[in-house]
């Protein structure tokens, strides 16, 4: 049976149009909602273009109260009846008690090789670091950041004279790649991961 994905968003949604893109043919899901925090996300915009209904919870709406901007976004996402949620590029972090809703549910996209560095400024801490290998991870959604079960990583090498910028241009081909490849397994039941790159 084809599965329901609902891609959130926070920006551009280049990894959103990655996965929409892989989304035809024989692949094993479709795109049935493309959710932003941001109400000027590009990638809705994009979304939009390519078919795929789109929705807009804006976090700034609800004071810091996580628990009822969480209370929205569940409302939406039911209302879009997804059978997988992918983040892609969704820059809030969600609460234990709202991933736990979606538990073998939910998929993220990460700019580390998990477990190295969780959260923001990745790229830099690699390179402060002193990495020679560097890359992305897909990884199931639990209630700690950026936990979760690996299912898939890309590798890309680090060279000297690298900067942030560098790093991450290098990367994000590499995330257009494997986010689709694991999705692909695991909307067919199939958690064996996958390894990107010969770095």
């Amino acid at each position: 049976m084809t599965k329901r994905v609902a891609i959130l968003i926070s920006g551009g949604g280049s990894n959103m149009v990655s996965l929409a893109r892989a989304m035809t043919g024989d692949y094993p899901a479709r795109p049935c909602l493309v959710l932003s925090n941001v109400p000027d996300a590009g990638g809705l915009a994009k979304a939009a273009d390519m078919g795929i209904p789109t929705a807009v919870v804006d976090h700034r709406n609800f004071k810091g109260d996580r628990h009822w901007f969480e209370n929205e976004l569940q409302i939406a996402l039911e209302a879009a009846n997804p059978d997988i949620i992918c983040l892609a590029g969704f820059m809030r972090i969600l609460t234990p008690e709202f991933t736990a809703q979606w538990a073998g549910k939910m998929l993220n996209i990460h700019p580390s090789l998990l477990p190295k560095y969780k959260g923001l400024h990745t790229h830099a801490r690699a390179l402060e670091a002193g990495d020679t290998v560097h890359g992305c991870s897909v990884h199931e959604v639990n209630g700690e950041l950026d936990g979760g079960q690996v299912l898939g990583q890309a590798r890309v090498p680090v060279f000297a004279d690298d900067t942030p910028d560098d790093l991450a241009a290098r990367v994000l081909p590499m995330e257009h790649q494997l986010y689709p490849a694991v999705l692909e397994r695991f909307a067919q039941g199939d958690l064996t991961p996958i390894q990107l790159g010969e770095a």
